[in-house]
């Protein structure tokens, strides 16, 4: 028994100084050669994440892609096209070959079944929100919706889109040249689909996709009939106020802006809508919700005031708490329909779709398949 104890106590004894052994070997002092070698290994650690981050989205990225087909295809023909915008906002090596070469990127098309190719129909282009983020069956019911009242839409996932890799993602412009990418994607599907009204453009978004929408007809007014802005990203100098750092560093980054709003407040200041609202010439509806913890009411107030004091015409409803927050009028509740039904008969006013909804059960039977 005494041999067992000392047996015992001599295993726990070592245990012990074999522990404070390898305690002590991971945490003494490094040199400076020994530092800067676990840096650059731990920054290769990091990079191999992020690499495999933007792979796993390129994955998630080509099943989405599956889900259009299955979920819209019964109502619409879906297709996939490769067209480009302006060059890089930002070029490493200006004399590289191609540096300067113009940004490609997808965008989806939406054309009706139901399409009399013997009449012009209207478009609506549908910019995705997101700082970076794509266009997908997130927004499939209001595909469905949209393309059941008769509209073809296009869909950009214009530069900094998630789903495209770390180039595609790190080409990001927010508030800058992605208006331009949006823009280019109007022109493309007009300038190829000749059975589309010229004279029939709107152009619709939520979030970033509504700050979007917004700099879209403040940059080309005469291009659009109509534009929708739902809960709009409008003031991005009040918008580093209130978040959290993280979210400053994506705008801060050195392959994007490249300076926070307090080094260079004019720069956020030409990206916001909120201070560009002199330029508003199309007809105008925005949305927003007292109780979005996404983009706060405080911004879109910001920019319906200015819009007010620049003595524009338009039209806007702030919601009072409504259920669903940032997503309120895209969810599928009653209410969401409801709200959205506002939207679609905006739109329709200008548009002239062939077949605008008449109430909350038609949108329903063409949103919903099964429901009656």
């Amino acid at each position: 028994m005494q041999s067992l104890k000392q047996e015992f106590f001599l295993f726990t004894l070592f245990t012990f100084l074999l522990a404070v052994g390898i305690f002590g070997y991971f945490n003494a002092p490094l040199g400076a050669e020994e530092k800067e070698s676990e840096s650059k290994e731990i920054q290769a650690l990091q990079e191999k994440f992020e690499d495999l981050n933007h792979r796993l989205d390129v994955l998630e990225k080509a099943v989405d892609d599956l889900l259009w087909y299955h979920r819209v295809g019964d109502i619409a023909y879906v297709d996939k096209v490769r067209h480009f915008g302006p060059p890089p906002a930002k070029v490493p090596n200006p004399t590289a070959m191609g540096a300067k070469n113009p940004v490609k990127f997808f965008s989806y098309i939406f054309i009706p079944r139901t399409i009399d190719y013997n009449k012009k129909s209207p478009l609506l282009v549908f910019p995705h929100g997101g700082v970076h983020s794509n266009f997908n069956t997130y927004n499939v019911h209001i595909i469905r919706e949209l393309v059941a009242q008769g509209y073809v839409v296009i869909a950009p996932d214009y530069r900094g889109s998630t789903g495209y890799g770390k180039d595609m993602y790190e080409q990001i412009d927010y508030g800058g040249l992605e208006n331009e990418d949006v823009y280019a994607a109007r022109n493309y599907i007009l300038e190829n689909y000749e059975f589309l009204d010229k004279d029939r453009v709107g152009i619709l978004g939520w979030s970033h996709g509504g700050m979007i929408a917004l700099m879209n007809i403040f940059n080309y007014p005469n291009d659009y009939k109509v534009a929708y802005a739902g809960v709009p990203v409008s003031d991005l100098i009040a918008r580093m106020g209130y978040s959290a750092e993280s979210y400053r560093e994506l705008y801060s980054a050195s392959y994007h802006i490249g300076k926070t709003a307090t080094e260079d407040v004019q720069e956020y200041r030409r990206r916001s809508p909120a201070w560009n609202a002199e330029k508003l010439q199309t007809p105008l509806l925005i949305h927003t919700n007292t109780n979005d913890d996404d983009v706060y009411v405080l911004e879109v107030e910001h920019l319906i005031k200015s819009l007010k004091a620049a003595g524009k015409k338009f039209e806007y409803e702030i919601y009072k708490d409504a259920p669903g927050g940032h997503s309120f009028d895209r969810l599928d509740t009653q209410q969401a329909k409801k709200i959205r039904l506002k939207v679609y008969d905006f739109l329709a006013q200008y548009l002239n779709p062939p077949h605008p909804f008449k109430d909350i059960k038609t949108l329903t039977r063409a949103g919903y398949p099964g429901a009656h």
